[in-house]
């Protein structure tokens, strides 16, 4: 058995698969790759044929009709033998030493007898094209270098989240909480990060620059006209978030305010880029989000209301419109992303 599962998905990836390859390579026999190939039209399914056979017993290549994202991680979550997985997306890449190091002490924890559910590195905003990068860490909020669980977590800022990026899952605990992300759909990641969190009961930080995220490409999913225009793919995330668990009636209340928040930010972004695009059609999307939260859990769409990013969001006209635009074009400017 494999330490950790690096799940690659990959559609039209032959420009830049290969600097994330071989960057999850740098872990060493310890780790498995799966390249999925997600029906690309380019020479993706040569490359990852490529690194198969030039890696045997460690790289395996998927291939598979075109079904989204989310069906090329529902795959390698289905294919994978390492007993913890991370998803690294095909235009990005890990710091190698920082991927060896996480390597390791996932192998302490498991020569001592622990295993945690999920294990945490920081991720870095990477922004070539104005020469900018931005860590996001998680130093005051999770102790470090130790098991911790969600009553020892502090509060996180609202530039601080657990994504994909900065998240390794115990592969099990994936198939327990029946993960299956919807085909042909864009950021299935919050799914992929919010669904398995109730069932995580163990934890484990590093304060590493693991995970390096590429902001920059035209066609990239977090683009913010590529947002705009599939605004209806976010809506749809967003309100199988709502559906999944009652939050209000979670007895841990760590865990409980943490989701609340992610969900808050959800229905942030989607509003925010409804917002933007400023036309009839989607200002009565953001209007029928916001009555889909009331209507499927109405304390949860309280409790939403209340956290600092909702708040906002529910005031009506001009002035609410010019405050969550204010507010989007600061966070841009500090953190560099889209």
């Amino acid at each position: 058995m494999k330490i950790l599962t690096v799940v690659v998905p990959c559609y039209n990836s032959q420009d830049y698969m290969e600097k994330a390859i071989q960057s999850a390579l740098a872990g060493g026999e310890d780790v498995e790759v799966i390249i999925v190939d997600d029906g690309s039209k380019d020479e993706t399914a040569k490359i990852g044929d490529k690194f198969e056979k030039e890696f045997p017993g460690q790289v395996r290549a998927i291939h598979q009709e075109n079904g989204g994202h989310g069906q090329a991680v529902n795959t390698g979550v289905e294919a994978a033998n390492g007993l913890y997985l991370k998803v690294l997306d095909s235009d990005d890449w890990f710091d190698e030493e920082a991927l060896k190091t996480a390597v390791t002490e996932l192998k302490k924890l498991l020569y001592a007898g622990e295993t945690v559910d999920m294990f945490l590195a920081n991720y870095v905003y990477e922004k070539p094209s104005v020469n900018k990068s931005k860590v996001i860490d998680y130093v005051d909020v999770f102790p470090q270098n130790r098991v911790f669980s969600w009553k020892e977590t502090g509060k996180m800022k609202i530039s601080q989240n657990i994504l994909m990026h900065s998240v390794i899952y115990r592969t099990q605990i994936l198939r327990d909480c029946e993960l299956q992300l919807p085909m042909h759909t864009f950021y299935v990641d919050n799914i992929f990060v919010y669904q398995p969190l109730p069932f995580v009961k163990k934890m484990y930080y590093m304060d590493l620059d693991l995970y390096r995220y590429f902001i920059g490409r035209e066609d990239q999913s977090v683009n913010e006209k590529v947002m705009i225009s599939r605004i209806d793919q976010q809506l749809k995330v967003t309100k199988i978030m709502i559906d999944l668990y009652d939050l209000p009636k979670f007895n841990d209340k760590k865990l409980r305010s943490y989701m609340i928040k992610y969900l808050t930010m959800m229905m942030a972004v989607s509003s925010v880029f409804l917002l933007k695009d400023g036309s009839e059609e989607s200002l009565e999307k953001k209007k029928e989000l916001w009555r889909y939260l009331k209507d499927a859990n109405l304390p949860m769409y309280r409790m939403v209301s209340r956290q600092a990013l909702g708040v906002p969001m529910k005031i009506r006209g001009k002035a609410g419109t010019n405050i969550v635009i204010w507010g989007y074009k600061l966070g841009k400017k500090i953190y560099g992303f889209n």
